[in-house]
This record gives C-alpha cells, sequence and structure tokens, in this order.
C-alpha cells in the first residue's frame, strides 16, 4: 500500500508533525528508530553472546573459569534485571523527559557501559560497573523506543503490525551481527576487544538518532512541551481517546495481562539461548570440523556474515536516499558504522579461510535465531496481512508450542549424552534446528506481542504498560537463568535429554490454555485484533 492510498496515516503523521517521507510504504522515522535500535542490540547480545562463555572458559584462555552454576546465575541476575528497568525508565519517560531524551541518556550509559567491561583485564571490578551501567541504560532505552515505533501509526492501521515486524527485524539485524562479530573477535583474539567492539556501535546508534530527532515532530517530546489546546489544534479535533468506556479499557487491560503472563512461560523457554544452550554448545557439541565439513561450514559462515550486512546498507541506501538533505549527519554517522562492519566482516572471513582446522565459536549458535528472524519475518509479516490472521491469543498459543518443539528436538539430540557426562561430541544439527523452531515461535509472539500492547493500552499509560510487558521478561529471564543453573544437577541425576523436556513441556502447557481461553478474550479486546 503506497502513502497515497493510506489517507489514515498520511493525516496521522500531519497531525503529529512527523515529517511524511515515506520509505517502502513506511514513514521514514521508523528506519531512525530501526538503525538505533539496530546498534543497540549490536551491543546487548554482542555482550551477551560472551557474557556465559567468558565466565566458564579457563583461566588459562583468558576467562575466569567459573562453574556452570555460578555462570548462570550471574546471567540470571543481569538478564533479568536489564529487563526489569524499563519499567522505572518507561514511568521516567512518561512523567518527566519524554521518550527522545531517555533514549538519548540510556544510549550514553550504555556506551559508557562497555567501555567499562573492556578494561576488564586491568581490574575485575570494571566488568561488574560495566553490567550495572548496561543495565541502567537499558531502562531508559528499552521500552521508550517501542513506544514511539507505535506513535507513528494510528491505531487501526493495518500498517502498524507491519511497522512493528520491520522494526524486529532492526533488532535482529544488530543482534546477529553483534553476537557474530563481537562474539567471533572476544572468543578467537581477546575478550575484551569484544565487549569494547560493542560500544562503539552503541555511539553510533547514539549519534545517529541525536541528529534526525527533528523527523519526529512531537512525538517523544517532553510531557508539557505543548498545551492540550495546542494538540488539538494539531489533530484538528479533541483526541479519540477520551471516548473509551472503562469497561472497554479494563477488558482491553485484562487481555494484555494475559498476554504477559503468556510471555513470560515463552521468555523461560527461549531465553535458554544464552544460559544452559550456551553450556549444550560449548561442552556437548561437536564443533571441531575437518575436511569438506570444515570447507562447507567456511562458506556458508561466510554468507552469513556478508549477506545480512547487504541487506541493512540496501536498507540505509533507501533512507539516505529520502532524508540525506535534511539529516545529513544522521545518514553520515550510520555509513561510518557500515563501513566499519564491512570491513571486520570481510576480515572474518578472509580469516577464517587461511586456517587449516575450523572451530565453530560456541556464540555462533546465538546468531541462528536473528538469522531466522531476517530471513522469515517478511514472510510472516505478509502471512499476517494477506493471507491468514488469526486473533493475538492463537498466534501466541502458536508461539508457545513452537518453542517448546525445539526443546523436544533438543531432548531427541541429547539422548545419546550418558547421564552425568562432562563433555559429550553431540552433531550440531539439533541445535541449528531448535534454533529454528524457536524463531517461528517467536516470529507468531514477540513482535505481535508488542503491536497488542500498544494497540490495547490507553494512550496515557503506554509508557507504563510497555515497561510491564519488560517486567514480564525480566521475570522470565530471571527464572530462565535459575533453572538453566540446574543443568548439570539435572544431567547428573536424571540426563540431559530429561533437562530439555521438562524446559519444552512448560510452555506447550500454557499453549494448550491460551487456545481454550481464545474466545473469551477475543470477546475482551472490543473489536481490536
Amino acid at each position: 500500500m503506497s502513502q497515497e492510498n493510506d489517507p489514515q496515516l498520511k493525516a496521522h503523521l500531519a497531525k503529529k508533525g512527523v515529517d511524511n517521507k515515506m520509505v517502502m510504504g513506511h514513514p521514514a522515522g521508523l528506519f531512525i528508530l530501526f538503525f538505533t535500535e539496530m546498534w543497540e542490540r549490536f551491543s546487548y547480545y554482542g555482550m551477551r553472546a560472551l557474557l556465559t562463555v567468558f565466565l566458564i572458559t579457563e583461566i588459562a584462555k583468558g576467562g575466569w573459569e567459573w562453574t556452570n552454576a555460578d555462570a548462570m546465575q550471574l546471567y540470571a541476575w543481569y538478564t533479568g534485571l536489564v529487563y526489569l528497568t524499563p519499567l522505572i525508565g518507561g514511568i521516567i519517560a512518561d512523567k518527566f523527559t519524554g521518550f527522545r531524551k531517555a533514549i538519548l541518556l540510556g544510549a550514553l550509559i550504555m556506551t559508557l557501559g562497555h567501555l567499562s567491561m573492556a578494561f576488564e583485564m586491568i581490574d575485575p571490578t570494571f566488568f561488574y560497573i560495566g553490567l550495572v551501567l548496561m543495565i541502567v541504560g537499558n531502562g531508559m532505552f528499552k521500552p521508550n523506543i517501542s513506544s514511539m515505533v507505535g506513535n507513528l501509526y494510528p491505531d487501526s492501521s493495518t500498517k502498524k503490525d507491519a511497522g512493528y515486524t520491520i522494526f524486529y527485524m532492526g533488532i535482529n539485524a544488530g543482534a546477529f551481527l553483534g553476537m557474530l562479530l563481537c562474539g567471533y573477535i572476544g572468543e578467537k583474539v581477546g575478550w575484551h576487544y569484544g565487549f569494547g567492539l560493542a560500544g562503539v556501535f552503541m555511539l553510533f546508534g547514539m549519534l545517529q538518532f541525536y541528529f534526525g530527532r527533528k523527523i519526529f515532530g512531537i512525538i517523544g517530546e517532553e510531557p508539557g512541551t505543548h498545551t492540550q489546546a495546542e494538540l488539538d489544534a494539531m489533530a484538528g479535533g479533541a483526541d479519540e481517546e477520551e471516548e473509551i468506556a472503562p469497561h472497554i479499557v479494563r477488558d482491553r487491560l485484562i487481555v494484555v495481562g494475559v498476554l504477559m503472563v503468556a510471555s513470560m512461560f515463552f521468555f523461560f523457554a527461549f531465553e535458554q539461548a544464552g544460559g544452559s544452550m550456551t553450556v549444550f554448545a560449548k561442552d556437548y557439541t561437536q564443533r571441531v570440523l575437518e575436511g569438506s565439513t570444515g570447507t562447507i561450514f567456511k562458506w556458508v559462515d561466510a554468507i552469513l556474515t556478508i549477506f545480512p550486512i547487504i541487506i541493512v546498507s540496501w536498507v540505509l541506501y533507501g533512507l539516505g536516499k529520502k532524508i540525506f538533505k535534511a539529516y545529513p549527519l544522521t545518514i553520515t554517522f550510520t555509513a561510518i558504522s557500515f563501513v566499519i562492519i564491512w570491513i571486520l566482516g570481510i576480515w572474518k572471513v578472509y580469516r577464517e579461510f587461511s586456517l587449516e582446522q575450523t572451530e565453530v565459536t560456541v556464540s555462533w549458535f546465538q546468531i541462528l535465531n536473528s538469522f531466522f528472524i531476517i530471513t522469515l519475518a517478511s514472510s510472516f509479516s505478509k502471512l499476517w496481512e494477506k493471507i491468514w490472521n488469526p486473533s493475538g491469543p492463537v498466534k501466541f498459543a502458536m508461539g508457545l508450542a513452537l518453542v517448546g518443539v525445539g526443546f523436544v528436538v533438543l531432548s531427541v539430540g541429547a539422548n545419546s549424552i550418558p547421564q552425568g557426562a562432562e563433555t559429550a561430541s553431540v552433531s550440531m544439527i539439533w541445535l541449528i534446528l531448535a534454533y529454528f523452531f524457536h524463531t517461528t515461535g517467536e516470529l507468531c509472539l514477540s513482535p505481535v506481542g508488542l503491536s497488542y500492547v500498544s494497540k490495547l493500552s490507553p494512550k496515557r499509560l503506554a509508557g507504563l504498560l510497555f515497561g510491564l510487558w519488560f517486567t514480564a521478561s525480566a521475570i522470565a529471564n530471571f527464572i530462565a537463568g535459575m533453572t538453566g543453573s540446574y543443568i548439570d544437577k539435572i544431567s547428573e541425576t536424571y540426563s540431559m535429554s530429561t533437562f530439555f523436556l521438562i524446559i519444552a513441556a512448560i510452555p506447550i502447557a500454557a499453549a494448550v490454555l491460551l487456545l481454550l481461553f481464545n474466545p473469551k478474550l477475543k470477546k475482551m479486546m472490543h473489536g481490536i485484533n
């Protein structure tokens, strides 16, 4: 649908004073948020991919040689708190700073966090200071950038879900490149280089957002910048939000609550990626490849490295064509960051081809999730837009069932591992398949969840509810890490296969419940679907 055929979106952008240039049928502002979030996720996931591996790696190899259980517990606290602080960040933005200032402040604090972590070899204290700064900065950044995406579209726009899916692709392009490059450089060159690299791109993300912030009109400004009369005049009349009956608001909020609880069951399983699945990749998966298998992997890895960089470079080119004249510095800073990414990508591919033996890094497996998202996101977006668009609860149930199937696959793969074994050499194919199922599940649930929170929330509570959505993730991440810390205990007592089956059963049970309650929940959404 072109902009001309979407007068509703055009009117909404004019009302908010947003630049109405379009890229791929969506407001250009969406793509500035896309790149800002992309670099933030690069830094977060680049660091997260290294965290557990760094902690459990032998001291001789520069790691800290922690036990799996201790590493998982730190991982649980870190990822839990990273998702808990957005609740506070959302409130601060709603009440005091507005979304834009909160995003900039968060990006600055996270840049400093990465810088601190890069000095871990001088003193371990820097590592912990870095983690704290990352947690605080993320709280200011995360809920507010999601809220800004929602504000670019009117609630009834068919493009809102598609807009969130495109934004979600940005998240995953950043996560993919971060895990690929920071993970590779951290494991093969030096941990502190991996931690430091993540911060460089966080800085670029902050600069490109800062210089492009005027494109958003009044979206995300400090509360109280404009009087209600001014806003009504821009809107051509008072806002329709006041007319929603209290019982409808209450019903919709209950649905948001149910979806949040469902998302906790999903992320409890999904977030094993940086925890127990990392341990499985490090100690139980055949990662040294020889002969033709090694050569095939080198080519696959080369394509995986270069192809996504080409795609996001093309998106940047599309945005640059539309807004370079008005916002030259935004495009320039993003372009510089892309030049660095190209250099690192080509260097990595060249270095791998010049080595005799191929050893797959532990963090490599985590890029599969983002790779599958980048390749499948537009298909899911088209599926919901054109072919089949079930209700939110049904999409959530599909997501829960699929993440469960991923762990059933891992359980089958781990069947050959003897009870209590400390190492094994299981084929890589099981982890690859598990990540495939997890990703299809995530595409049914995560972008859809963000979109529903945005559509079902009263405007005045949007920041708070996005904060609560991330709080649900915080609880899930914490439980995921703590559950992961029992991997050795359960494998010794029962088997590794049993450990993965337990994790599979929980989201599948939640999926069944959601399907049973779907008709009731659909009614309570009062027309929003």
